[in-house]
């Protein structure tokens, strides 16, 4: 490769003549963006849900890169903005509170880090009702299985050697995120399908199953809102928002009425109960907008899912 250089510089000296060779490796490929010019910061440029955004970037998904290396978290930064909003941090600590503060809806992040190493952040953030629905891929020199089973432990959704091919990373992304699409669409359709069965973690399984439970003891009450759930829940209004839309893809208005259309789907198999009785006993004043709640929820009319049951 040096032999193959060129631009060997030729310098008289009194001594004699001698050839100074200057031999460049790039790390990446030919074309590069270079951050520091194009934006003229100092850091390469963090896009944020939070701040001003082309109309375009709306309906991206928000990636939170971990990551104190930095020629790798500019490479993941450069290859993923394309279709992600990118936010990163160099530890762990940093990684928490941009969690506080934007709608992340996956991390990536390395595990040998300062302050705080990956696998701490993990458990942080599966063990926190704020934030445990959200999937979590991390990366790490470690190859050994017990690296493996201790990053698995504490709640890490995929496991991704370095050094790594980007593809694969790519596909991880997709699939976790395109999983819980599909988890959210079938919880949406499926009349049988419980609040629990959204859950990736234990924290959200609790979450759930104590929603669940708010939501059946007072679905009679057509009353019930979300100012309601708050209090049940013990939460802040925006926290449960945010939470319940992040987990549901729902906001809590439309959970609250799916969950009744789902008891009444429940009641309506048991073969106990008419249509008109379990209108009223799900919250509806009007049998008509029972009927026509439950048609647009499911594709079909309550009469019609009877008969369904009754085959099964």
């Amino acid at each position: 490769m040096t032999e193959l250089h060129k631009g060997v510089l030729e310098l008289k000296e009194p001594n004699g003549l001698l050839n100074l060779f200057q031999l460049t490796i790039p790390i990446h490929q030919e074309n590069e963006i270079n951050f520091l010019e194009e934006y003229g910061a100092e850091e390469p440029v963090v896009l944020s849900s939070a701040g001003n955004l082309p109309a375009d970037n709306n309906v991206k998904l928000h990636i939170l890169l971990v990551e104190d290396n930095k020629e790798i978290a500019v490479f993941l930064q450069r290859e993923l903005m394309a279709n992600y909003l990118i936010s990163r941090a160099k530890n762990g600590e940093e990684a928490l509170d941009i969690l506080a503060g934007e709608n992340v809806q996956l991390v990536i992040s390395d595990i040998m880090m300062p302050v705080m190493d990956g696998i701490e952040l993990c458990k942080r953030i599966k063990t926190n009702i704020e934030y445990s629905h959200i999937p979590i891929i991390l990366l790490t020199a470690k190859n050994t299985l017990h690296a493996k089973i201790e990053g698995l432990e504490v709640g890490a959704d995929a496991y991704i050697e370095k050094p790594f091919d980007f593809d694969h990373l790519q596909a991880q992304i997709s699939n976790l995120l395109n999983n819980r699409k599909i988890i959210r669409e079938y919880f949406a359709r499926s009349p049988i399908t419980h609040l629990r069965g959204m859950a990736s973690s234990k924290a959200d399984i609790d979450f759930l199953e104590k929603l669940g439970a708010a939501i059946d003891e007072r679905i009679e009450d057509h009353t019930m809102d979300v100012d309601q759930l708050c209090r049940l829940m013990n939460m802040s209004r925006t926290t449960l928002y945010r939470k319940i839309k992040a987990i549901s893809d729902l906001t809590p208005n439309e959970l609250i009425n799916i969950t009744r259309l789902k008891k009444a789907a429940e009641l309506l198999a048991s073969g106990k109960y008419k249509v008109n009785e379990v209108s009223d006993m799900v919250g509806y004043s009007l049998v008509s907008n029972f009927s026509r709640d439950f048609n647009k929820q499911f594709g079909m009319t309550p009469s019609a899912y009877v008969k369904t049951s009754d085959r099964c």
